[in-house]
């Protein structure tokens, strides 16, 4: 399944929308999402960010060996745009690191 977090933006055809990082945690945790489409800001910084997903999809390939979905990032938010993209690119690196990338 192929998800899609944003408070904002259409959800493009084909894919599940969820609006609050732990929608999309618990469906990473299911096991069943093979693409993740993430924007930052979600209207509630005090509930949370894309960010805080790609925390929990690293900590996660870091230390339980969790397979990652294709990750991508769709925010306007440059700064943070910034900052996501270099998490995946560590997650990445940690999933390369375990001879499985």
């Amino acid at each position: 399944m192929k998800v899609y977090l944003d408070d904002e933006r259409p959800t493009p055809e084909g894919w599940v929308p969820v609006r609050w990082p732990e929608e999309a945690i618990t469906l990473l945790e299911g096991g069943q999402v093979t693409e993740l489409s993430l924007d930052h800001d979600l209207g509630d910084d005090a509930h949370g960010t894309g960010y805080d997903v790609l925390l929990w999809v690293e900590e996660a390939v870091a230390t339980r060996g969790f397979v990652p979905p294709r990750l991508r990032v769709h925010s306007a938010n440059s700064s943070a745009r910034t900052k996501m993209e270099l998490a995946i690119e560590r997650i990445e690196r940690f999933f390369r690191e375990r001879g499985e990338g």
